[in-house]
């Protein structure tokens, strides 16, 4: 219950937490009789835990506020954010074209040190309440968002060959997820394997026909189309993928 708590105060850093939110994340719709007391305890055992690792110093990182509490931590002592803050750093040089300029390696670099951050499971493999797997999601899709980056930028530097394997793997960690499939199309086809870039795309169309009962979208079958044409400007990086800005969250 512990790890809980921590875990909905980290995901909402700085912000307050609700009484009746954190009181819903750990206990769901079953809650103790006196809940209140049984939080304020948790808030009390979190304090000290947090006291005994940090014993210099002199305030406490758990706050209370009139409503519930929060937790008070700089950006740069939390792995997520200071994850999410390098790879929005590289985004914005990509959407600006800094990186047109500047070698594209340091920008790969920056990335994989970035994704370097990641050591296990979300929240060590803790479940939590909805809070908590909200933030999960989040942090995933953020991961996710960060190899297509990574990808893109390996492919406009030539390095199709190189990550072939780990873009092979990430597609089918995600089956569903077209920019991985994009980018292994365009890899492979960059690799003089046009027939396995096009079996790629018929089993996506599969698996998304199959699972959800949708077609790629017009981007997939724009690229599919390029491949069985040899259209050149897969190769000058103009097309399906070339204009990273164009691929990238808002």
């Amino acid at each position: 219950m512990q790890q809980t708590l921590l875990a909905t105060l980290l995901v909402s850093t700085n912000a307050v937490v609700p009484v009746e939110e954190l009181i819903l994340e750990l206990w769901g719709m079953t809650p103790p009789a006196k809940v209140g007391n049984a939080l304020q305890a948790q808030i009390s055992r979190l304090r000290r835990n947090l006291a005994s690792v940090e014993p210099e110093r002199s305030e406490s990182r758990v706050r209370t506020s009139i409503s519930g509490y929060c937790l008070a931590i700089d950006r740069l002592e939390l792995d997520a954010l200071s994850f999410a803050d390098t790879v929005e750093m590289i985004r914005l040089r990509v959407r600006s074209g800094d990186s047109r300029s500047r070698d594209l390696r340091a920008d790969i670099q920056d990335l994989r040190d970035a994704l370097e951050q990641w050591r296990g499971p979300v929240f060590g493999g803790l479940t939590g309440g909805r809070l908590c797997q909200d933030a999960g999601i989040g942090f995933l899709e953020a991961r996710n968002a960060a190899l297509a980056l990574l990808y893109e930028l390996e492919l406009d530097s030539g390095g199709h060959v190189r990550i072939l394997p780990e873009l092979t793997m990430a597609h089918l960690r995600h089956p569903s997820h077209e920019q991985f499939c994009i980018l292994l199309m365009r890899a492979l086809y960059l690799a003089e394997r046009q027939i396995d870039a096009l079996n790629v795309y018929r089993r996506f169309r599969g698996h998304l026909m199959e699972t959800l009962g949708i077609d790629p979208s017009p981007a997939l079958r724009a690229l599919e189309r390029a491949i069985l044409t040899h259209d050149p400007a897969l190769r000058s990086g103009s097309l399906a993928g070339g204009n990273l800005s164009a691929h990238l969250p808002i």
